[in-house]
């Protein structure tokens, strides 16, 4: 491995450690905890959004997204069972995130488009697939059915269709913020998590992902 790419990794694996858990608190204990964090991401991605929209348009429509986003995470943990709610979307874009690295790195082949130089159709096959089968598994297997029940048999969802269209609209906003970044010829969105960019660069596809999760739940209820 190229000594930059292991350093990167390093400094990515660093960060994950040090974020999950306190996310993880903040997510069970929602409420005054969860809104500060929500506080702390618009303040961050405001100014992130300034760096990377061209045009004042791009800005008021991304600014838009943002609020949406902030406004469904609330709405989606006040909900009954909410904490495993926001935990189920998450795992899924974190695991599309992770599969699409994966699979890009090992099969490489054909790129997706010049928006995303750097994404493989190798890299969207394990997009789909990583969260499938872990999400899948995970919440399939005996020791986890009453996470099941209040995830998907509670709001009478298909748990594959779900996971896949969740890792759908999540490399969808990935592909949004690839864009707003190549037309503003940045690398990446922020420098303030070491290893991963700034935090749209993280939250991207979850930003999207949350919104459509929302809706869909809203629309079954």
């Amino acid at each position: 491995m190229d000594l930059s790419l292991k350093n990167n990794f390093i400094k990515r694996l660093v960060s994950s450690i040090i974020i999950a858990p306190i996310l993880y608190f903040v997510i069970y204990y929602g409420n005054i905890f969860f809104f500060s964090l929500l506080i702390i991401i618009a303040i961050i991605s405001f100014y992130e959004l300034k760096n990377i929209s061209f045009n004042n348009l791009i800005f008021i429509f991304s600014l838009f997204i943002l609020l949406l986003f902030l406004y469904s995470s609330w709405e989606l943990r006040n909900l009954q069972n909410g904490f495993y709610l926001v935990l189920f979307v998450l795992f899924i874009c974190i695991f599309t995130d992770i599969g699409g690295y994966i699979f890009g790195k090992l099969f490489k082949g054909p790129k997706i488009s010049r928006i995303s130089p750097n994404k493989t159709y190798s890299g969207m096959a394990g997009s789909f697939l990583l969260p499938l089968i872990v999400v899948y598994f995970f919440l399939t297997s005996d020791n986890n059915s009453e996470i099941y029940s209040k995830i998907i048999y509670f709001y009478n969802l298909n748990l594959s269709f779900t996971i896949l269209i969740i890792s759908l609209v999540s490399q969808l906003g990935d592909f949004m913020i690839s864009y707003l970044k190549r037309k503003s010829k940045k690398k990446d969105t922020g420098n303030i998590i070491p290893g991963h960019g700034g935090l749209l660069d993280r939250i991207d596809g979850i930003i999207f992902a949350t919104i459509f999760y929302d809706l869909l739940i809203r629309v079954i209820l």
